[in-house]
């Protein structure tokens, strides 16, 4: 028989059975083996609990600590509480107001640092933002040919209201929404309507400026419209987010979010005046920039635009590749076509050139830059004393894109005798072109 200890047992194995002997009768009597008794159920059930609730409050103490050190470490490098509240709303201008500073708004952000909510940015900018309807009427020939049918159709496109004076209330917009247009009509972000004339275009920017008379506007819209903030887009940053406004395919206003894609994104498009090749730099975005939106505004987070949508850059073959006119591009432009007037008499001015224009296939083919070539100098006008030459290629006069002799003298009409103008240049120079940038002083026209 084999014996083992086991506390106050002791267990005997015999014969295929076990015994067990006290100690108080270990000599006397052996019987069979019983279980020591078992703690009641309840008991058991009551211990389990215990245990599930320890464990519980353990996991929650750990997933407390962690996330405490979570939210530490992002507010300590961000700068930022989780949390916290902080968008804030842009400056308001009565005139063409411009920034006095550009700042990166704070926004509510999710847990992955995107832009969650823009309708506070929104509400304070939609009054600023009009929609834009035109009618173009088109002769074409009937079946019998010797006859002319009349058509009418329907364009739309955007606006962003700038400034007013005591006549006029003055709203931006792309050159090519009001071009060839019969009649405009401006919606405000209350539906009511007016009727608006263009005040001035320019193609080469495709920029426009159209205005309404104050008379036309009930007092009940005056109060609510109001000018939009621009803002500088020197400092816009690759990634940086936009918000782009604008009455998308005429269905009324809408909003659509993306990023900065690309500054200073060189896009030429060709003009619908004389074929030629027109180059412009641009803010490319992934906010979508449907036809309609032409004319609206990209914002910022401070709700100031920094852009004018235009679709004209746009390819309807790709998706998420939108452009927009830059607002330090723009202002200059706007102003001008505002306050110009054409300039007549004796105070009209005189560039003193003559000039031939590279259109894109000569610029192919001799390898030379698109714009205006100078054949000819006057002596003793401004452009002389300037130190323009004969071989030179002119390819922006006053703040404008040049493709054409023609574009400066639509550009003349609104100067005057003895303003100055920059001009930038391209001189051959050793085999290949160079950029200079000269400033002329216009003379009198003979």
């Amino acid at each position: 028989m084999e014996q083992f200890e086991n506390n106050e047992y002791n267990h005997y194995y015999a014969y295929g059975q076990t015994y067990s002997q006290t100690d108080e009768t270990q000599n006397n009597w052996y019987r069979p083996y019983e279980e020591p008794p078992k703690a009641p159920k309840k008991s058991r059930f009551v211990l389990k609990g215990l245990k599930y609730v320890f464990l519980a409050i353990l996991f929650g103490v750990l997933a407390g600590l962690a996330f405490w050190g979570t939210t530490t470490l992002f507010s300590k490098v961000t700068g930022v509480e989780v949390g916290e509240e902080i968008l804030e709303e842009a400056p308001k201008g009565d005139d063409l107001h411009v920034a006095e500073e550009t700042k990166e708004a704070e926004v509510p952000l999710s847990v992955n640092g995107a832009v969650t909510d823009v309708s506070g940015i929104v509400d304070q900018v939609m009054p600023s933002i009009v929609s834009i309807t035109t009618i173009a009427k088109t002769q074409v020939p009937s079946f019998f040919y010797w006859q002319m049918e009349e058509y009418e159709s329907e364009g739309c496109g955007s606006g962003i209201i700038i400034s007013q004076d005591e006549e006029n209330l003055y709203i931006a917009t792309n050159n090519h929404v009001v071009a060839g247009a019969d009649t405009l009509t401006v919606f405000f972000s209350d539906d009511t309507s007016v009727k608006a004339q263009i005040k001035g275009t320019d193609e080469s920017t495709d920029l426009a400026v159209v205005s309404v008379a104050l008379n036309e506007i009930d007092a009940e819209t005056k109060a609510k419209i109001k000018t939009a903030t621009f803002g500088e887009t020197e400092d816009l940053k690759v990634g940086q987010t936009a918000i782009a406004i604008g009455n998308a395919l005429g269905y009324g206003q809408s909003v659509t979010t993306g990023v900065i894609s690309a500054i200073d994104r060189e896009v030429a498009v060709t003009s619908e005046t004389d074929g030629s090749l027109i180059t412009n730099e641009l803010l490319q975005t992934d906010a979508a920039i449907n036809p309609g939106n032409s004319g609206g505004a990209l914002l910022n987070l401070r709700g100031e635009v920094i852009g004018i949508n235009s679709v004209k850059y746009s390819e309807t073959s790709v998706e998420g590749m939108g452009y927009a006119i830059p607002s330090d591009t723009a202002i200059p432009i706007i102003k001008q076509l505002i306050t110009r007037e054409v300039v007549t008499g004796l105070d009209s001015a005189y560039l003193g050139i003559s000039g031939v224009d590279v259109t894109q296939s000569v610029s192919e083919t001799y390898n030379m830059p698109q714009g205006v070539y100078v054949a000819q100098v006057v002596e003793g006008s401004g452009a002389a004393e300037a130190g323009l030459v004969q071989g030179d290629i002119i390819t922006r006069f006053d703040g404008r894109n040049i493709t054409s002799m023609e574009e400066i003298q639509n550009l003349l009409k609104y100067l005057s005798a003895g303003d100055s103008v920059e001009v930038s240049i391209e001189r051959a120079q050793n085999g290949e072109y160079v950029e200079q940038t000269i400033y002329i002083t216009l003379g009198r026209k003979r």
